[in-house]
């Protein structure tokens, strides 16, 4: 064998011998030590920030946004339907993102307008009109990711009347449902408060009996 390949042949034994190293180390015992770490010190984020029932049952993550077909419970921003300003049509994980229309874009504002025809509609009740300029910004705008959980306290406190209505509850009793699950800025001064939809529809469910 000339000195050239066995040159050779010792770079790519190095080599072989590196590559197996750093298999083990980055893609066997590092990702296992960070499972480990996060298990212990932050166990439910680690396991994607679950959201339970009553009776213990899974029913989302409280970092993603639901679709809710029936009036009763609360609604989140805008996803599918009227308003849908969004490229994420039903809250899926697949696909995240906005239209980036500019604010003055024909369809856009068209989509905003029936938004807020729709939840002008849905959440006046008898006894109780909304008004079209009671209707909040979030209430007819998705996210920027079309995935946010949240919606503002006050478009939770617009949809009161019809949840109460539709659930047979007293509105104090579901104005004190929205007070009690509403949190404020981080650190009192960072972002503004909001309401968690899942987990704010999780006590509804709990307070009407639907556990």
């Amino acid at each position: 064998m000339t000195n050239s390949a066995a040159n050779t042949g010792r770079v790519l034994w190095a080599g072989l011998r590196a590559l197996l190293v750093l298999t083990v180390i980055c893609g066997v015992l590092y990702p296992l030590a960070v499972t480990g770490i996060a298990q212990v010190a932050f166990p439910a984020q680690a396991n994607g920030s679950e959201i339970k029932d009553g009776s213990g049952k899974v029913v989302g993550s409280k970092l993603i946004g639901q679709t809710y077909e029936d009036l009763r419970w609360f609604q989140p921003r805008p996803s599918r339907g009227l308003g849908a300003n969004t490229v994420n049509t039903r809250y899926g994980l697949i696909l995240s993102g906005a239209t980036n229309r500019s604010g003055d874009n024909a369809e856009l504002i068209q989509w905003v307008k029936e938004a807020k025809a729709a939840v002008v509609r849905d959440n006046s009740v008898k006894g109780h009109v909304v008004k079209p300029s009671d209707v909040p910004a979030d209430a007819v705008t998705s996210s920027g990711s079309g995935l946010d959980p949240h919606i503002s306290p006050e478009y939770a406190g617009l949809q009161v009347h019809r949840v109460a209505e539709r659930n047979h509850l007293a509105v104090a009793r579901v104005e004190k449902l929205v007070a009690d699950h509403t949190d404020d800025r981080l650190l009192g001064f960072i972002g503004e408060p909001r309401v968690n939809v899942l987990e704010l529809n999780v006590a509804l469910a709990a307070l009407a009996g639907r556990q």
